[in-house]
Order: C-alpha cells, then sequence, then structure tokens
C-alpha cells in the first residue's frame, strides 16, 4: 500500500502505525491497572526497529503509558533514525513517573496550564526536539475550555516544539472544535470492523483530517488468539469491565461469523481486520498495539494485501449490522 497523508498536514505516514501502549509496562490510572503487564524493553526496542524496517514510520505513544517509559523506549530505540518517524505522542493528566500513577488534573485549566510543562517533558523522554502530532489525551475535557487549550497548541507549534496537534476522543463535537485550529490534522478515535464511528469518520472528511484508529483489532480479540473464556493476567487492562463489556466481547460475538471474509486470499484474521479499517476510508491509519517482533511481521504482512473489496465490505456490514438470528 502506498502512504497515506496525515490529514491537511501533507506529511506522508505508512498506512500502519504502531501503537506503544504495550510497550509502557505496568501503571495505574486512578485504582485501575491500566498497563498490559510486565513487558520485555529489549524486545520492544527490537520490535520498533523492526517495524521501522519493515515500513512502518508512524508511532503512537503518550505520557500515559508506563508513565513515561513508552515515550523513554520509542526514542531509544529510534535514535539516529528519529527524522525516519512520524511520532505521535498524548497529554492531559498528571502523570507520577516514580510511583507509576496517572491522575486527573483537579481543574479544566490546569490542562491548560501545564501542556508546555508537559510537551518538554514528553520532548526529553523521547529524546528529540519536536513532535510530529500531539494529542490531547482527556476524552471528556470539557468542551467550553477546548478553544483556549487549541490555542495553547499553537503557540507550541509557532515555538517549534510541534508540528501539528489533534484530539483522542469519540466525541464528534469536541473533534470538531480543535478541527478549527489551523494545526489541527487528526483526530484519534476507536474503529474496528465490529466498531465502526461513520459520524467520525465524516467529520474527517469535512476538515480533511486523518483518522488515527485505536483498537483496530479490539485489544487483540479480533487476532484469534483469544475467546470469551481467556482470564488475562491481573496486571492487564483488559481486564478492566468495561474494556470487556465495550470492546472484547462484542468483537467475540461477530468472530465466527467474520472468520471466512477477514482470512480470505490467505490473510490472518488480523490482516483482514486492519484491511477493513483502510477500506472504511482512505483516512484512516490504524494503529494496533504491538510489542514483539512476531506481532510485526503479522501486522505489516498486512500491508501486501491492502483493502478489503466493496463486495467483502458489503458482506461484514450486513454480518455485522444486520446479523441473523439464531
Amino acid at each position: 500500500m502506498d502512504n497515506r497523508i496525515l490529514g491537511r498536514s501533507n506529511l506522508p505516514v505508512s498506512p500502519l502505525g504502531m501503537g506503544c501502549w504495550a510497550i509502557g509496562g505496568v501503571w495505574r490510572f486512578l485504582n485501575i491497572q491500566a498497563g498490559w503487564g510486565e513487558v520485555d524493553d529489549a524486545e520492544s526496542i527490537r520490535t520498533i526497529q523492526h517495524a521501522l524496517n519493515s515500513g512502518i514510520t508512524f508511532f503512537d505513544t503518550a505520557a500515559n503509558y508506563g508513565t513515561g517509559h513508552s515515550e523513554h523506549i520509542l526514542g531509544q530505540a529510534l535514535g539516529a533514525r528519529r527524522s525516519e518517524a512520524v511520532i505521535a505522542t498524548k497529554f492531559g493528566f498528571s502523570v507520577d513517573e516514580e510511583a507509576k500513577h496517572v491522575t486527573h488534573y483537579p481543574t479544566p485549566e490546569k490542562v491548560i496550564s501545564q501542556v508546555r510543562a508537559e510537551c518538554e517533558a514528553s520532548l526529553r523522554r523521547l529524546g528529540t526536539d519536536y513532535i510530529d502530532l500531539y494529542q490531547l489525551h482527556v476524552w471528556d475535557y470539557p468542551l467550553d475550555f477546548a478553544p483556549a487549550l487549541r490555542e495553547e497548541l499553537e503557540k507550541l507549534v509557532r515555538d517549534g516544539k510541534i508540528r501539528f496537534y489533534g484530539w483522542s476522543t469519540d466525541s464528534v463535537e469536541a473533534a470538531r472544535i480543535f478541527a478549527q485550529g489551523p494545526h489541527c490534522v487528526a483526530v484519534q478515535h476507536d474503529l474496528n470492523v465490529v466498531r465502526d464511528a461513520p459520524e467520525m469518520l465524516s467529520l474527517c472528511d469535512q476538515f480533511n483530517l486523518a483518522s488515527v484508529n485505536r483498537t483496530p483489532l479490539a485489544r487483540g480479540a479480533l487476532t484469534g488468539k483469544y475467546s470469551k473464556e481467556t482470564i488475562f493476567a491481573a496486571n492487564d487492562v483488559r481486564t478492566d469491565t468495561w474494556a470487556r463489556e465495550n470492546i472484547l466481547l462484542p468483537a467475540f460475538e461477530h468472530l465466527d461469523a467474520l472468520r471466512d471474509i477477514l482470512t480470505s486470499g490467505g490473510r490472518t484474521l488480523a490482516q483482514g481486520a486492519l484491511g477493513w479499517v483502510w477500506a472504511r476510508s482512505s483516512r484512516t491509519i490504524p494503529i494496533p498495539g504491538i510489542r514483539t517482533v512476531k506481532q510485526v511481521d503479522d501486522n505489516a504482512g498486512a500491508l501486501a494485501f491492502g483493502p478489503l473489496s466493496a463486495d467483502q465490505m458489503r458482506q461484514i456490514e450486513e454480518l455485522v449490522r444486520h446479523p441473523v438470528a439464531n
């Protein structure tokens, strides 16, 4: 597949990104285990470098992920090859690196007042002097404060700290406010074969934004590796009730019906699920969580197959949106 463009930035990026949440290690968000279990940093570094060698140039991380550990590892792995990569990271929470704990700021104003300091901290951890895409990580940030925060991000652009910005949110109204900013080029939102987002994709078309897609593999549920009987480790975020009910179980529910279509032509399940995301819109950039070299090979292998066909997309739409009763 050819590169895609990061919204109205004219910045080319690989059609597939590497989500770096899973390489952050163990950390807590409020009282919830928010990491994906223990990690092997040496394997994480090999994975990032192998991804770059495999044509993946877009890497999405966050200050939250391992309370900065994911950013550290990404910066270390890229090293002198920084210019070959497009780095997206996120901000908006109070991050305690030493305690491995993330909390909300006490007020919306605090997010605005801290954005520059957060940016500087991410730059330091990443070992770079600019961030390509800087994204607000707070899904439910009050919309009344969004224009002022957007202006602070424009200042960071003018100062050369960031190139572009966006919002990681499933709220179309939130994304619309940020889209008014000259250097807003993307919105990050959930999208996968069983969790469509037609209104958000329409907004991306309207404002020429990139659609950066989290959960393209439904946190692993669309890979075939797990089932609804799987018991995840206690320090794995997939033990969270919300994640199980809203992301994992809907995918497990439809997987058998979709299996033949997604694996057509020799694709793996993951490759078929990524093909659906690409076929859904020419603006989509899925960022599956990757933390091993083997996972790079499986996900990057989807690039050779490309998007699903229009006929396959129609079949899936019928199966998922209009299932046949048993």
